[in-house]
């Protein structure tokens, strides 16, 4: 099983991170299958299996429950879990609990989005043995903010003040950033200048891993794709096709056929 010592060696040995979201027990299998060794159990849940907007309304108990369905399916992937808005902001102590509830259902570590405003969480988590990876660029939940889904790190001072935030971060005790929508240049600056991972989500190619959301890659979301996502299959078409299918037969009374009946 992908452990994080083993996760973070990745960085000097040269060899890409592969990572990818699930949220349920079948992909997670699946995905396992694929060979890929780190699952993020994303908050992008929101979106993509609620229909959301946002992730903002994404609750802990829902992040726990879709944790604990990935944990129990994965055989060799480290598990990585969003923590959601709000369950780490308020203060150190209920982020360090809330931290520590992902550990209990199975999860290996943590992801938090933010620079300056988290390092005192990031420090007390990985005080107390638990694993955090940071996030840094387009935060989807400071999406308000930033006034919608937008490239980050564009301006100088941007571009600066995020190659601290990582810097920080890692001093902080994060073993990986998440790099998400910034310019290819600055991703790789930052890369350069740390000594843990870094995993690009439109941040170019020069990041240590990169990582999409499952139902982006397979296309079985296309209510909106981000320019930095290529989808690897068109999985939404087959299935509306094999519906279109099912029903036909039917109506037509094709199914069940014989083959299909008990006797």
């Amino acid at each position: 099983m992908m452990t994080v010592p083993e996760f973070q060696r990745h960085k000097p040995d040269g060899k890409k991170l592969i990572v990818v979201t699930a949220y349920d027990a079948l992909f997670t299998r699946i995905v396992e299958q694929a060979g890929i060794e780190a699952i993020l159990v994303g908050d992008s849940l929101g979106v993509v299996v609620q229909g959301k907007q946002d992730t903002l309304a994404v609750t802990m108990e829902q992040m726990l429950y879709h944790t604990k369905l990935v944990a129990g399916a994965a055989q060799r992937s480290l598990v990585i879990a969003d923590m959601p808005f709000l369950s780490y902001q308020a203060s150190i102590e209920e982020a360090v609990r809330n931290a520590g509830r992902f550990l209990k259902v199975g999860a290996a570590a943590v992801k938090l989005e933010g620079g300056t405003a988290v390092l005192g969480r990031v420090e007390a988590m990985t005080r107390f043995g638990i694993p955090v990876m940071g996030h840094l660029g387009m935060t989807p939940q400071s999406v308000h903010r930033y006034g919608g889904y937008k490239v980050q790190g564009k301006q100088k001072d941007q571009a600066e003040a995020l190659i601290e935030d990582a810097k920080a971060l890692e001093a902080a005790g994060a073993f990986s950033i998440v790099l998400e929508a910034i310019p290819a240049q600055l991703a790789k600056t930052v890369t350069e200048a740390l000594t843990i991972p870094t995993i690009g989500i439109g941040a170019g190619p020069h990041c240590d891993g990169q990582v999409l959301v499952l139902y982006d890659l397979l296309g079985l979301f296309d209510d909106f794709t981000p320019k930095f996502v290529k989808p690897y299959a068109h999985l939404k078409a087959d299935a509306l096709q094999a519906l279109r299918r099912y029903k036909e037969e039917v109506e037509q009374g094709k199914f069940p056929s014989d083959s299909e009946s008990y006797h």
